[in-house]
């Protein structure tokens, strides 16, 4: 049985009773309807939509003190670090245009939760499991568009005059449910991991909570998504596992360097080398000069341009060695982040100068910038090399 009231959804099997909060993360509406409703209701239980690195993220200011940025680049986790301070960097600037801080609703939710002796659960998937879901799900054009998309949030202004009260409109079920269908049909790879399966893992985790009055805050986009899904627990363990590559993308990535390999060796044998030759130069030529050029854009110090120029060509050939690790590392070595820079993330972030100044955001820039460079030239390269068998 399900009835609504405004952003609150209730729904009730045998003698539980599940409230669904629909929230906006930079609303002060939302914080205040969490305290509200908790006093309310008095919930056995209040579940939030955060996980545990998402809550640590809200509320522990010196985790950035532990982070180890070589350690980071050879785990290859500079892309999904990079994407996790561009949203917060971009929900931070909206925050502070509407007065109110990111994620403040779910804070309110944790500590009013006490006040009723109601027990706090973290429901949702963990953060660094659902961006590989979803980067593993997208092909390789989407995956450009989307570290493009990740680059354009870091130097997005805030809100561009928004105002609370169309933050408040965007909760409305009507206009969410049609920017979620719009999201569907244009990125359903994109879509998938980030709404779907975490529609149906929050509400299994809600529905396993002990107790007869659970309250849930979640973002409003999720409700009718989680409503639908009542009663229909799920089998959590596929949703935390994070899929292989596909068995196509296995086997390319195998199959391309051996290919260009075998045109190589193709090329030794016909005209005496001269062809040989020309493929050498066809490969070579936009691996290193894309991969040094976007290595530039990043700001990337000129031994690890250098270093771009001359490894790109080799680890394209190489599934096991990105260009990106290396880069990363050597940049990483000649800047020498602080924990003083690790700290100041969260400011620097807040602007394309400070991602640029900070010297840790910028090792994570160069590192994914050359990796793309290096993509895209392998891509070029051997376009150009079978041009010429």
């Amino acid at each position: 049985m399900a009835s609504e009231s405004g952003n609150l959804t209730t729904l009730t099997a045998d003698d539980k009773t599940v409230y669904l909060l629909g929230t906006a993360h930079v609303s002060k509406k939302s914080v205040e309807e969490v305290k509200q409703l908790i006093a309310e209701i008095e919930p056995d239980v209040v579940c939030i939509e955060l996980c545990k690195a998402r809550y640590s993220a809200l509320t522990d200011e010196n985790r950035w003190r532990s982070l180890d940025i070589f350690k980071v680049i050879k785990e290859g986790k500079t892309l999904f670090l990079l994407a996790n301070l561009a949203i917060g960097a971009y929900q931070r600037r909206l925050g502070a245009e509407l007065g109110v801080t990111p994620g403040a609703e779910f804070l309110a939710a944790a500590e009013h939760a006490k006040t009723v002796g109601a027990k706090v659960e973290l429901v949702d998937r963990e953060i660094n499991i659902t961006l590989k879901r979803t980067w593993r799900g997208l092909p390789f054009s989407k995956k450009t568009a989307l570290i493009g998309a990740i680059m354009q949030s870091l130097v997005a202004r805030g809100g561009d005059g928004i105002q609370a009260a169309d933050i408040e409109r965007l909760k409305e079920s009507p206009q969410l449910s049609e920017m979620l269908d719009e999201l569907t049909k244009v990125l359903p790879e994109v879509a998938t991991p980030l709404i779907d399966e975490r529609n149906r893992y929050m509400m299994t985790k809600i529905e396993r909570c002990e107790g007869k009055k659970v309250l849930a805050v979640v973002g409003a986009g999720h409700v009718p998504g989680m409503k639908a899904l009542f009663g229909q627990p799920s089998d959590l363990e596929p949703l935390e596992r994070i899929p292989p590559p596909s068995r196509i993308a296995s086997v390319l990535k195998w199959v391309i360097p051996a290919l260009i390999l075998c045109a190589f060796a193709w090329g030794f044998y016909k005209n005496q080398g001269r062809t040989l030759a020309e493929m050498l130069y066809a490969w070579v030529l936009p691996n290193s000069v894309v991969a040094a050029l976007l290595t530039i854009v990043a700001g990337g110090k000129p031994l690890s341009v250098l270093t771009a120029f001359v490894a790109s060509p080799i680890t394209s050939l190489n599934p096991l060695l990105g260009a990106g690790m290396i880069v990363g590392l050597v940049e990483a070595w000649r800047r020498r982040p602080t924990v003083q820079d690790a700290e100041n993330i969260n400011h620097d972030v807040q602007s394309l100068r400070g991602v640029y100044k900070n010297p840790f955001t910028r090792v994570l820039l160069v590192a994914v910038m050359s990796s793309l460079g290096s993509a895209i030239g392998a891509w070029i390269g051997a376009a150009w090399v079978v041009s010429l068998i």
